[in-house]
């Protein structure tokens, strides 16, 4: 662990440039996928977490994905388009919309999860426990969870 304190720029770059081809090999596998729905990686954002965050309000998938009012509504606008998404407003206020993927969105999303799951699994599954849980420990301090 002592070396990590001498790690220098050249060993930073390195691990920097193995983020990026790891982000990039990882949403190529859906890259078929976004092509036949005519959408693209930021559609595939918001299809994985809406996946996740089910009835997520506009504010909160904002917040989630760190982007403009209005690309978000060019997004949204986009997947109400081809049926992926529709909204439901909240019981108690109704100035809030809840947003859920639609059985199509569902289906876009499974599509993309189980090209993207192969290769994460196969990754984990070729590695200790030891390093899965380190490298996950590292990714959250990363995106300062």
């Amino acid at each position: 662990m002592k070396e990590l304190l001498y790690l220098k720029d050249d060993q930073l770059k390195e691990f920097i440039e193995k983020l990026f081809i790891g982000y990039r090999e990882s949403f190529s596998d859906a890259k078929k996928t976004l092509e036949k729905y005519s959408i693209g990686i930021a559609h595939h954002k918001t299809i994985h977490l809406l996946s996740i965050y089910k009835g997520i309000t506009i504010s909160k998938l904002l917040k989630k994905l760190k982007i403009t009012k209005q690309s978000l509504n060019r997004i949204l606008r986009d997947l109400i388009k081809i049926n992926a998404i529709y909204f439901k407003k909240n019981e108690r206020d109704t100035r809030l919309k809840h947003i859920f993927l639609s059985e199509k969105g569902e289906k876009i999303f499974n599509e993309i999860f189980s090209m993207q799951k192969k290769r994460i699994y196969k990754a984990l599954l070729n590695s200790t426990s030891e390093e899965v849980l380190y490298f996950n420990k590292v990714l959250k301090k990363i995106i300062n969870e």
